[in-house]
């Protein structure tokens, strides 16, 4: 008899005919039984998120889903929306220029937390004084700190909202702890840069224990929304082959709105 060894495994999916579970779960009764960020947890984490860290894992899916026309990733989608490109084209487009310098900073600030806490469990440091020790060895690299720093926020509601999340959901540890040092530390120094939301998110996924390797994809997965969009409207409302000034752009959108009460 042959080897009837499957060649390669995978445990994300399972399908059979007229049945599809993933992680295990009937995906018919996820349906309507967890939200769109709940089952994005799942299946990247493989684990329904439990219920105290629910509100912060919507919070997570949700903070980066749009930051105006200004980012690379917006610009890039409406060029090619611009020419005539098809959706895919203009979201492949958009998420391509997701990289160091725009939403990539959420897994350069969690590799750096994991080694603060390392300076700090090692040398039995407080957070304080591993916070100057990591910011040093950045310095001595010529390398700045990522998650740091903003080009427009010096007080990003976002990175407020999500530890106050943290906060609730009882996941505010030892790198918060540190990201809020680092933070104090560069106030000490004289040089005020904020956590920011990349930054936030990097450390409450730290406090998740989700893998750096995949951090980014908490910012790509919700800026998709955004990106379609960007497409959507480009495609709507202005002519193609347009010369596009994102600095030009002027919001026309419904004025400031209260969220309805929910149930």
């Amino acid at each position: 008899m042959g080897d009837e060894t499957p060649a390669w495994r995978t445990a994300i999916t399972e399908v059979k005919p007229n049945e599809l579970r993933l992680r295990g779960y009937r995906l018919d009764e996820l349906m309507g039984q967890v939200s769109f960020a709940e089952a994005a947890w799942l299946v990247i984490t493989g684990e329904l998120p439990p219920q105290p860290i629910r509100p912060l894992v919507e919070a997570l899916l949700a903070c980066s889903v749009d930051h105006g026309v200004t980012p690379p990733s917006a610009q890039a989608a409406r060029l090619i929306a611009s020419t005539g490109g098809n959706l895919s084209q203009a979201v492949a487009a958009g998420v391509l220029s997701i990289n160091a310098s725009h939403g990539g900073a959420i897994e350069g600030c969690m590799h750096a937390l994991h080694r603060g806490v390392e300076i700090e469990q090692q040398q039995a440091l407080t957070p304080a004084q591993a916070s100057k020790a990591l910011l040093d060895e950045f310095k001595a690299a010529g390398q700045r700190m990522p998650g740091y720093g903003h080009r427009l926020h010096t007080a990003d509601p976002r990175t407020a909202r999500l530890r106050e999340l943290a906060r609730d959901a009882d996941v505010y540890g030892k790198f918060m702890d540190l990201a809020d040092a680092v933070e104090e530390q560069f106030n000490a120094q004289g040089k005020p840069l904020p956590l920011n939301v990349d930054g936030a998110i990097g450390a409450v996924l730290c406090e998740l224990d989700v893998p750096p390797l995949i951090a980014n994809g908490f910012f790509i997965l919700p800026r998709v929304a955004g990106l379609i969009a960007h497409y959507a409207e480009e495609r709507s409302r202005e002519k193609v082959m347009r010369r596009i000034d994102a600095t030009q752009a002027v919001y026309d959108g419904p004025s400031p709105r209260e969220l309805p009460r929910r149930s």
